[in-house]
């Protein structure tokens, strides 16, 4: 696999076109939860997507009866989420930094599987589940040990070996009366995951980092993103209007089709190996 041979004829096509757009650039690269379907974690928007209600900000921080709410979930999802690896797309976008070729990625996912691919650059815009804040004293906590300071308090809890995970980390607890909500070790403040909520703003100096990757680059590679979210769109708005060629690979209509040069309808586990391997074949 991740050869052009192993593709239809007409992503065949699409990739040519894509390849002949890219080649001699140094491309930019945005994610979006496509990417990781792959590795088992859904996506909010895609074909067969389940239907969720993410709990906002504000829903989080009015009462102590939704932090409990948001935990459990967070918390029964963790081992399925924390224990998904990175897939080809992941790779390939990896093995394309380390040719020369991607300036680095920037990413709406909170799984962290680009840089346990390898990547070295990444800019993750919605933040990660791998750490945790405490939003009154700004304590960094690590998710593992803080989920087994949960295991602890909540000894009554099983986590399922089966769970229908959410493309956040999260699962739809059945119930949670007596789950005991972490607070902060250090000043006993409310702890908070370090993404991004609905509801909330993606962190300026955060956005400017993805702009500043965007601008040191000379075209715009998007993978597994339907750029719905508007983090996605602003920064493939910055290089339009900056005219860089815009390649999409995604299966599904984006908001950016009419602004691309090429759009290749596939999956990205299929197509990005396969576009890797030749641009670093010409590079």
């Amino acid at each position: 696999m991740g050869t052009l041979e192993d593709l239809d004829a007409d992503t065949t096509a699409a990739v040519g076109r894509a390849i002949n757009v890219l080649a001699g650039h140094r491309v930019a690269v945005l994610t979006g939860a496509g990417l990781s379907t792959d590795s088992g974690i859904p996506d909010y928007r895609g074909k067969g997507a389940p239907v969720r209600t993410p709990m906002t900000a504000q829903q989080f921080l009015a009462d102590e009866s939704s932090r409990r709410r948001y935990w459990v979930g967070s918390h029964l999802g963790w081992r399925a989420f924390s224990s998904a690896q990175p897939n080809a797309g992941h790779r390939a976008l990896a093995d394309l930094e380390s040719a020369g070729i991607a300036t680095g990625v920037v990413t709406q996912n909170v799984d962290g599987l680009h840089l346990r691919a390898g990547s070295r650059r990444v800019v993750e815009l919605h933040g990660t589940m791998r750490r945790i804040t405490c939003l009154h004293c700004g304590q960094v906590f690590d998710r593992r040990d803080l989920g087994a300071r949960i295991d602890r308090e909540n000894p009554w809890i099983t986590v399922p070996d089966s769970v229908e995970l959410g493309p956040d980390g999260d699962v739809l607890p059945t119930t949670g009366d007596r789950f005991i909500v972490p607070t902060c070790s250090v000043c006993d403040g409310v702890l908070k995951p370090d993404v991004v909520f609905f509801g909330e703003y993606i962190p300026a100096v955060k956005f400017r980092e993805a702009e500043q990757l965007v601008t040191a680059s000379t075209a715009l590679l998007v993978a597994g993103s339907s750029l719905v979210v508007n983090s996605g769109i602003r920064l493939l708005e910055r290089a339009r209007r900056r005219r860089l060629p815009i390649v999409i690979v995604n299966r599904g209509e984006t908001r950016g089709d009419n602004r691309a040069i090429v759009k290749i309808e596939a999956g990205t586990s299929d197509v990005l190996p396969a576009l890797t391997r030749a641009l670093a074949a010409i590079s």
